[in-house]
């Protein structure tokens, strides 16, 4: 067995150069000595080596998808490049700000000194590399074309996570329009209308129906906001726990979320643009088409969409061509049954399937650019109903009393 190697750190360093001007800078090792032989090396006289300290707030960053595609990106030039894969793991590991990236990266780089394969070692993180990942990765080292499958993993996660990112702008943009016109609405029916109905008081004249109401709706608010307010929060806790714990109210939601108007079609395209995509990527990398499916259930990230794939792997494990059981399901376009018929008969699949990715991939990113077009004047629309409304209700006694006189 390898023996271990050492854990690389970053060191912070001053020093002076040969002409004895001061100079400092960065420089990653596994201690002390070792930098400042290496800075020797150079012509330069340290002075002063530490190892860099950790910031309260990097030191609590979490590592996101987009740290993953990035370091799968970074892994597949330096493969392309050459560079040996242990000292890969150092380069890499140095260029991320993230205290937590770089400790994942120095992790997996032991497990790989220690003599196990990549892939391996990236199943001993399975938080941050799922089965499909690891699935190609030693599909390329078995292969020996890891280079060229950690390419295709690259762009396969660079993709998923720019679809993600569409599909959460899309829907930011109804909530942020939602809690702007709820806040607005509060602050004038709690601050602003008790200060008009002050004045009503001594008009001693019937008030119109309008501002009564929402008189009413103010002296509700202010004696029971904070009632209102523990109900939201608690609404908008019980709603995340159960679709985190219940797999049937979460089956629901996909559900109702893809006859939404506006949102729903952006949904379901994404859905296409992952499956089409996660099959793709798959297939190509020399993955079964029966053992490929497993994994494209998962990524849809719909239960209507990973039903259907079930019902897919099953009529293909039968023998049936796999554009015909997605015809069947009823759940998928005519242009990807179609296109996907095409490859199926030309023998170019994962190049068909790639184009139908790519193709509603731009139908989601024209359709999320249509949609933060129209919401910016409905927002303003909103917000101005809602204003103008309460703004009305109390100017109408005034105009009301002006009439009379």
């Amino acid at each position: 067995m390898a023996a271990k190697a050492e854990r690389t750190s970053v060191f912070t360093w001053e020093g002076t150069d040969r002409k004895g001007g001061k100079i400092k800078g960065e420089l990653p090792g596994t201690n002390a000595a070792l930098v400042k032989a290496q800075l020797r090396k150079q012509g330069i006289n340290p002075l002063k080596v530490r190892k860099k300290g950790m910031s309260l707030l990097s030191a609590g960053k979490k590592i996101k998808p987009l740290d993953i595609a990035l370091f799968t990106r970074q892994m597949a030039t330096m493969m392309g490049a050459g560079v040996p894969l242990l000292q890969s793991f150092d380069i890499i590991a140095e260029g991320f700000d993230n205290p937590n990236m770089r400790k994942l990266v120095d992790d997996i780089k032991q497990e790989v000194a220690a003599g196990n394969s990549l892939a391996n070692s990236l199943r001993k993180k399975p938080q941050y590399f799922d089965d499909l990942y690891c699935n190609l990765v030693d599909a390329g080292e078995q292969s020996g074309a890891l280079e060229s499958l950690l390419d295709r993993v690259a762009t396969y996660k660079e993709k998923t996570e720019s679809l993600k990112a569409k599909i959460k702008k899309a829907m930011t943009y109804p909530i942020a329009v939602i809690l702007v016109a709820v806040i607005v609405s509060a602050i004038l029916l709690i601050k602003v209308v008790p200060q008009f109905q002050s004045v009503f008081a001594s008009f001693g004249a019937e008030l119109p129906a309008f501002t009564m109401m929402v008189i009413g709706l103010s002296e509700v608010l202010q004696k029971w906001w904070f009632i209102v307010l523990i109900g939201l929060l608690a609404f908008a806790f019980a709603f995340r726990e159960a679709h985190r714990r219940s797999e049937k109210f979460r089956d629901g939601v996909d559900r109702a979320v893809l006859r939404t108007p506006i949102v729903g079609p952006i949904l379901y395209k994404s859905a296409i643009a992952r499956y089409a995509r996660t099959l793709a990527t798959t297939f190509a990398a020399g993955v079964p088409l029966v053992e490929a499916l497993d994994s494209v259930a998962g990524a849809t990230g719909n239960v209507v969409f990973r039903n259907a794939v079930g019902k897919i792997k099953q009529d293909v494990s039968a023998g049936t061509q796999l554009n015909f059981s997605m015809r069947t399901t009823g759940v998928f376009s005519s242009m990807a049954v179609q296109m996907t018929a095409i490859g199926e008969e030309s023998g170019s699949l994962d190049a068909m399937l790639d184009k139908v990715a790519s193709f509603y991939e731009e139908e989601v990113d024209n359709a999320v650019d249509n949609l933060t077009t129209l919401m910016e004047p409905m927002i303003m629309a909103v917000l101005g109903v809602l204003v103008g409304g309460l703004i009305i209700a109390m100017y109408l006694p005034i105009f009301q009393l002006g009439n009379v006189v």
